[in-house]
């Protein structure tokens, strides 16, 4: 599974004009006369990290095996282990009976995502895979 772009920066976009609007709340509930810096901030805070950070996230990918969910920085899941999987947005979460918890995120189709590794874990619980 990998993030897709246009996802990344569609996502990004909602959370600037989140991060504008709550700027420019709180100014203006604290009383300061300059509301629309708040706009400003929000847009420059999002944009930063979303600039900086976009490299690493677009290089992150999530391999789907016969036993195994395997994910960036050595991260391994085995399908057996998996008890739910939900959407967040763009992301899929993925949780284990030990109680970790994964994000697939950017994906431009969640449910597919979600339902690609739930048929997965199920058919691994029921042929009795460990891996």
């Amino acid at each position: 599974f990998h993030p897709d772009r246009q996802t990344y920066w569609r996502d990004h976009a909602w959370l600037a004009a989140l991060a504008m609007a709550a700027g420019m709340v709180i100014l203006w509930a604290l009383g300061n006369p300059h509301v629309w810096t708040g706009a400003v901030g929000g847009l420059a805070a999002i944009a930063i990290r979303a600039f900086y950070v976009a490299s690493d996230e677009m290089a992150a990918r999530w391999d789907l095996t016969e036993f195994r969910l395997l994910g960036p920085q050595t991260r391994a899941v085995r399908l057996a282990d998996i008890t739910e999987t939900r959407t967040l947005g763009s992301a899929v979460q993925v949780i284990t009976r030990q109680g970790d918890k994964h994000l697939i995120k950017y994906q431009p189709d969640t449910a597919d995502t979600r339902a690609r590794i739930s048929r997965a874990a199920e058919a691994a619980r029921a042929a009795g895979r460990g891996g």
